[in-house]
């Protein structure tokens, strides 16, 4: 298991953690896996919107130009068809969701990906709480400058220790979001520069990420045998 420093909100080193190797070693990183996971979490943030107008629904009247035959011309029944300039689109987009199902074993070994990836880059920081007094963004500032966070930032907390100062605190900081360990998604991770999880929130994800490798592992060993 790899030993990680647990810091405080000053910098200093106060502790350490073990991470397991089923989720954090190197050896976890599927950049295949981190890019299939990425594109679909930016296809369900498509709105799907565009439209186009089709015959019905452009302006214009639906009287015959002129009559069938005899004019020598070719017929026409509407000023309205795709063939006139102003007509309606023929098959053009319509509004849809590109959202698709995506495998939760995917989705978690992804998340195990990155997470490995983050540690791997030393992009990967653990402090022993968020909590700190006064509760004030300036304060929260000025910490996250002492862990050196002065770029983009993902705060990762356990969802029972998430307190209101801390959502007051770091929401109107640029750059900045504060997401639960239940809820961190692999483009969340990859999407900011640096992630800095709590002790609590870091040992909780870790042991249920572990599990899931090993319901794998045993699967895999039962149709062995």
């Amino acid at each position: 298991m790899a030993q990680v420093d647990v810091l405080n909100l000053n910098g200093e080193v106060v502790g350490t953690v073990e991470l397991a190797d089923e989720v954090f070693a190197p050896e976890q990183v599927n950049e295949a896996l981190l890019w299939e996971a990425v594109k679909h979490y930016r296809a369900a943030m498509r709105q799907g919107t565009h439209a186009t107008k089709n015959r019905k629904l452009v302006a214009g009247s639906g009287k015959k130009l002129w009559k069938q035959k005899g004019t020598g011309r070719a017929r026409i029944g509407s000023v309205r068809s795709p063939l006139w300039r102003h007509g309606g689109t023929v098959h053009g987009p319509q509004p849809r969701s590109y959202e698709y199902a995506f495998p939760r074993k995917k989705l978690l070994g992804a998340l195990r990906a990155a997470l490995a990836s983050k540690l791997a880059d030393g992009k990967l920081t653990v402090v022993e709480s968020f909590e700190i007094a006064p509760a004030k963004t300036k304060a929260y500032r000025a910490a996250l400058d002492k862990l050196e966070a002065n770029r983009t930032t993902l705060l990762v907390e356990n969802g029972k220790e998430l307190t209101p100062g801390l959502v007051l605190g770091v929401r109107n900081l640029d750059r900045v979001e504060l997401v639960l360990n239940n809820e961190v998604h692999p483009y969340d991770l990859l999407r900011y520069e640096r992630a800095i999880f709590t002790r609590s929130a870091i040992e909780q994800l870790g042991e249920s990420l572990k599990k899931t490798v090993s319901k794998r592992k045993l699967a895999a060993q039962k149709e062995v045998a």
